[in-house]
């Protein structure tokens, strides 16, 4: 395939041709020329529409049931829905069944997923089938190319174990992530604690629960002199804790999800279960915190979040439904509009780049000679979100119906693409 992009405007603060409308010719997968303006000859495909190029995105946090739970996601569906909504690489979390925990189903993830556009990077679990207690074959999976792991969505709750893996990774300069949540305080919570679970009557969990597994965490780090990130942050005070940490010299990272800068608990008001959510969604006042950490740098990244569910699992009483919310298919949006005030163009797809980094990855190069690697993007357009644009299964996006700023054509992997 040759294909041809036409003036678009390139956002890529690594390139001498950052902010530049340009022409981009890729031909075999390959970027073949860059230019203010080339040529076109009868056999280009033709890409002509207002758009801008960066970077393909990464997303370090995404849930795809497959194996075990296919009936939630799996990987056509998952990262189909991925590659529409702008993200070239996927970071897979290993909550399946049975877990992402060993180098035989980290290379069946691999395989399964072989054939889509958007490429995957599923996460080795910390601890054996994720269950808190034993440290999983992490060098084995080292071995076999992973250097980041987590539990996923589990808080690793056991200290000692935390300890162990953070010195275990040290030895080859990896990275464990943990989502702060300490199920002491907020085990049975429903909610964000504070006026609102008074007055629908759910208990609720204090913000205390993120912000004292954070604090350990810190502390462990400190100790382990390794490398840390929180998966997602949702509270002031943990912002405050991060930034103080970044500030000691400490190897530390964090993200947030898009669900956590764009809606707070007033959502929770109608018992709408698609708001049921965890890290659970906070106050304006903690919403604020996070958009000045993502500004000032103490939040490294942002992330989908995306936790697709069955509707059997949210069409229930709001104390019997399952936390979660599919999003990947507007993200970018939803991060656009949240940060619109905020953060520059560059700066917000800077945000969707650091996951990099995270796992060790460079970031795709937009240069003469290198493999294409794209995103394609529009960061003015508005409309409003539908249940028709959605590709996942999961149909728990409480964004339909929302007006939402920035859109999404699709992406180019070598020879690849769905924007045409």
């Amino acid at each position: 395939m040759k294909l041809l992009l036409q003036s678009v405007k390139l956002i890529d603060t690594r390139s001498k041709h950052h902010l530049d409308n340009i022409d981009i010719l890729i031909e075999g997968g390959v970027i073949k020329q860059i230019a203010k303006k080339i040529k076109v000859l009868p056999e280009y495909k033709v890409f002509k529409e207002k758009a801008c190029v960066s970077p393909s995105w990464i997303d370090t946090n995404m849930h795809i049931y497959e194996p075990g739970l296919e009936y939630r996601e799996d990987f056509k569906s998952g990262l189909k829905a991925a590659a529409a909504g702008g993200f070239g690489l996927s970071c897979i979390m290993p909550n399946t069944n049975p877990p992402i925990d060993n180098n035989a189903q980290l290379a069946f993830v691999k395989q399964a997923a072989q054939h889509a556009l958007t490429e995957v990077y599923p996460y080795g679990a910390v601890s054996h089938k994720i269950e808190g207690k034993d440290l999983a074959e992490i060098y084995d999976m080292h071995q076999g190319g992973h250097s980041a792991f987590t539990d996923g969505s589990k808080a690793i709750s056991n200290a000692g174990l935390l300890e162990r893996a953070l010195l275990y990774v040290k030895q080859f300069k990896g990275v464990v992530l943990n989502n702060p949540d300490n199920q002491d305080l907020s085990a049975g919570a429903q909610m964000n604690e504070g006026v609102n679970s008074t007055i629908l009557g759910m208990l609720g969990a204090p913000k205390l629960a993120e912000e004292l597994m954070v604090a350990r965490d810190l502390f462990i780090l400190e100790e382990s002199d390794s490398r840390l990130h929180f998966i997602n942050v949702s509270t002031k005070k943990s912002v405050a804790l991060i930034k103080a940490a970044k500030a000691k010299g400490l190897t530390v990272s964090a993200g947030v999800n898009v669900a956590n800068l764009f809606f707070d608990d007033d959502e929770l008001l109608d018992y709408d279960t698609n708001f049921k959510v965890h890290p659970h969604l906070r106050n304006k006042e903690d919403i604020k915190a996070l958009l000045a950490g993502l500004k000032d740098g103490t939040i490294d990244l942002i992330c989908s979040g995306h936790k697709p569910l069955h509707i059997d699992e949210k069409k229930v009483e709001f104390e019997n439904a399952a936390f979660g919310m599919s999003t990947i298919d507007c993200a970018f949006a939803v991060s656009r509009t949240a940060t619109l005030k905020v953060l520059s163009d560059e700066t917000l797809i800077e945000k969707w780049l650091k996951g990099y980094e995270l796992i060790g990855l460079p970031i795709p190069k937009i240069e003469v000679g290198e493999k294409a690697d794209l995103s394609v993007f529009n960061f003015e357009d508005s409309s409003t979100f539908q249940k028709e644009n959605i590709l996942s299964k999961g149909k728990n996006n409480p964004f339909i119906g929302r007006e939402l700023t920035g859109s999404v054509y699709g992406i180019i992997k070598g020879n690849k693409t769905n924007i045409l």
